[in-house]
């Protein structure tokens, strides 16, 4: 049976070899991925509150939230998570010196309604109200 050496935390030396330092990583080294968004959002979503240019802005503002989060996980977590109403941006671990992004909308629908709860009750007028009301 082989162990595996243990470094700080608890965390197995091979899996700590590819949590890379991304000091020198900045939102523009994901700017394929972040222009694919901005073609997609313009393109197939309508967002009456957020414009494309505002769009384009906090998606930059949310890269470099996740990088942060990338740079400050905690030991054995693979993950770096920024989101808003509207978007989430994922980063994780790969085996390159880059890690994976993904750009993930947020879709809602004002037309689609919530369901009533099982205790209530629809209330629908009876036939013997529209006798009363002529």
């Amino acid at each position: 049976m082989r162990t595996i050496p243990l470094g700080w935390f608890g965390v197995p030396l091979e899996f700590r070899r590819f949590q890379f330092n991304l000091a020198d990583v900045t939102p523009d080294d994901f700017k394929p991925e972040m222009e694919a968004a901005i073609r997609a959002y313009d393109r197939c979503v309508v967002c009456l509150e957020r414009p494309t240019p505002d769009f384009e802005r906090s998606l930059r503002s949310l890269m470099a939230r996740a990088i942060q989060a990338y740079e400050n996980r905690g030991p054995g977590m693979r993950h770096g998570v920024a989101l808003d109403k509207y978007v989430t941006v994922i980063l994780s671990v790969s085996d390159t010196d880059r890690p994976l992004c993904g750009i993930y909308f947020n879709l809602h629908s004002p037309y689609y309604g919530k369901p009533l709860p099982k205790t209530v009750q629809e209330v629908r007028p009876s036939t013997q109200d529209k006798f009363d009301e002529e």
